[in-house]
């Protein structure tokens, strides 16, 4: 097998990983809430993986459950976060120089207010919760990817096809969508995937400091921020498990990018 060949299984193998992490977490969501003082404060052994918490709980159920509504929560965010990078960049590019002004203007200013100061503003101007932080992410993630999708749309739109379908009677919108869209789609599938561990990352974040998800979910943020109070009592275990899977899931994900950006680069056809 070339390189290619092994590049594209191994992001069947994190698709798969991933697809196995949300389903399950998802099934799982009821037992994660499950207590049990029995077995509360178990440090890690045969039958709990990641040990129990002080209020018996399986860590390793409540892990699975909030991997897997971050995964979820992240792809959403980063769903709307992209469509929105996807409008404003092909709109800035092809709309006439006062809307680029506008746009860039709008671009510059997100950039310049710092990140988790905006994100927490517009969570809790949302009302927090699941809407808060889904549309707190995506309001925030999409600059970078619109400004690259805007400078792709300047070079193709200087094109010799480009021009000769305008000249044939085809609106800037019908260029954008037929001829424009097939060329940057690689740009945006790449940034639309590494912005997913941006998203995961800050979703922990603005829950972790209590901006998010309310506090009877079993998200990692959550756990985290519970956990935290009881390292003091060498209960590391529920903080360290979580905190370990989350870090390998970003860190999958950004594999995962760079893996689909080598798949697609031209260059490495022949590799």
């Amino acid at each position: 097998m070339n390189r290619r060949k092994k590049t594209m299984l191994f992001l069947g193998s994190l698709a798969l990983f991933f697809t196995v992490i949300v389903i399950s977490g998802f099934c799982c969501r009821d037992v994660a809430r499950v207590t049990d003082f029995s077995r509360k404060n178990m440090a890690p052994c045969v039958s709990f993986f990641f040990g129990t918490d002080w209020l018996g709980r399986d860590m390793l159920v409540r892990t699975l459950a909030g991997l897997s509504m971050s995964i979820r929560i992240g792809c959403l965010a980063a769903a709307v976060g992209a469509v929105i990078a996807f409008v404003l960049g092909v709109s800035a590019a092809l709309f006439g120089e006062k809307v680029d002004a506008v746009i860039s203007f709008l671009i510059d200013m997100i950039l310049g207010i710092p990140h988790m100061l905006l994100l927490l503003l517009i969570s809790y101007a949302l009302g927090k919760g699941l809407k808060g932080v889904v549309l707190g992410v995506a309001f925030t993630h999409w600059p970078s990817l619109a400004r690259v999708i805007r400078a792709e749309v300047l070079q193709l739109k200087n094109s010799t096809y480009v021009q000769i379908s305008q000249k044939l009677g085809h609106s800037k919108l019908e260029a954008a969508l037929f001829h424009m869209t097939p060329h940057i789609f690689p740009q945006f599938l790449i940034g639309l995937i590494l912005m997913f561990p941006h998203a995961i990352l800050h979703e922990a974040g603005i829950t972790f400091l209590g901006f998010g998800l309310s506090t009877e979910q079993p998200a990692i943020g959550i756990i985290l921020s519970e956990s935290m109070k009881h390292l003091i009592t060498g209960k590391w275990w529920p903080a360290v498990f979580p905190g370990a899977m989350l870090v390998l899931v970003v860190a999958l994900f950004d594999v995962a990018g760079n893996a689909l950006r080598k798949i697609l680069d031209p260059s490495s056809a022949q590799e």
